[in-house]
């Protein structure tokens, strides 16, 4: 069985053997988290099948927020921690403040980044500063009375692995690159020369008196959103796209609103060269670098890389009530994905037992 969460396109999917175990109730949908809430059926022995603990366990899976987003990232953990709390609370557990709960995804950000403080610290304040803001502007602490373990980082006789381990592309795309810059980051002048060829390829040139103008109409936005993602209307380079080319919503959005309206590429307008890197601008203030690096690929323009970079952005933590008895260590010498690697992450695992 599997449920996906739907609150957000990063959409993290949680998958159990219904023959082990059962839905308590139904997942909840946070921002870039889920959290199901499990009760298993499986004896805990085979000499005694009717062995069967009646604990909850809970699972809160996540899709952090990239980029310069350490303010909500915190705020995304926050609320996937408390929503585990007031689940155990709803279930009447005994002692709802320290569930049997397992926290795994993707962070976006390494050890010293706002959430995962507070994740291992139990508490972060307005003192806490990431990518030259601070997190938070009131004292924040979890509502758990149990610490939680590091999973990966329990195996004491090694360092935990590199989950990522990919191409050294943000000193590339980032204009004058440094830890300051990746805060407010614009694109460097390499790529912006080569978003301008593209723009070249893909656009439709007309005459002029002063010479060749360049411009993509709607069929030729839809040629290159086709070529970057497979089909038009998915993905954020086709809503950017859209709206530097004047689309807006008919009304203004409504509470009431079952649905947001349905972004569209206006006809008979324009993607000016200005517009189209506006677009590449804001996948680069969201922190998606490597789908720059894929799009420019794509397009014929790859970035020439030799360095590697190396982070544990994937994560996984339980808490004290739960003992992590088995870790399984996912490596790879060289740049994801390739031949042996198919993401660009690698996998964290591990398996549990009641403390």
């Amino acid at each position: 069985m599997m449920v996906l969460n739907y609150s957000n396109g990063f959409r993290p999917a949680t998958f159990w053997r219904k023959n082990k175990c059962t839905l308590v109730e139904k997942p909840r949908h946070n921002d870039r988290t889920l959290l199901t809430s499990f009760h298993v059926t499986q004896p805990l022995s085979n000499e005694d099948q009717n062995s069967v603990d009646d604990r909850n366990w809970h699972v809160l899976n996540c899709h952090l927020q990239a980029g310069s987003q350490g303010p909500r990232r915190v705020r995304q953990i926050e609320d996937g921690v408390t929503s585990a709390v007031k689940a155990a609370r709803r279930l009447k557990e005994k002692d709802p403040t320290s569930p049997m709960l397992v926290i795994s995804g993707d962070f976006n950000g390494a050890d010293k980044c706002g959430a995962v403080r507070y994740l291992e610290d139990g508490s972060i304040g307005p003192s806490f500063v990431e990518d030259g803001e601070p997190v938070t502007s009131k004292e924040r602490t979890m509502k758990t009375s149990c610490k939680f373990i590091d999973v990966p980082a329990s195996i004491e006789s090694r360092n935990p692995p590199a989950t990522m381990v990919v191409p050294e592309i943000i000193p590339i795309l980032v204009d004058g690159y440094t830890s300051a810059a990746y805060s407010d980051p614009k694109l460097s002048s390499d790529v912006r020369a080569r978003l301008g060829r593209i723009y070249t390829k893909y656009s439709s040139c007309y005459e002029t008196p002063n010479g060749n103008l360049h411009l993509m109409k709607t069929a030729d936005v839809e040629n290159w959103l086709v070529d970057i993602n497979g089909v038009v209307g998915r993905g954020d380079e086709f809503r950017n796209a859209a709206k530097e080319m004047g689309w807006k919503p008919s009304a203004p959005p409504s509470e009431n609103d079952d649905k947001k309206e349905r972004i569209t590429l206006p006809l008979d307008t324009v993607l000016t060269l200005d517009g189209f890197s506006n677009v590449y601008e804001a996948e680069l203030q969201r922190g998606k670098f490597w789908g720059i690096a894929h799009d420019l690929a794509v397009l014929g323009e790859p970035l020439l890389v030799s360095a590697t970079y190396q982070g544990r952005y994937d994560r996984m933590y339980c808490s004290s009530a739960l003992r992590p008895v088995a870790v399984l260590d996912t490596t790879c010498s060289q740049s994801c994905p390739n031949d042996t690697e198919p993401s660009d992450h690698l996998p964290v695992c591990a398996s549990f037992v009641m403390s």
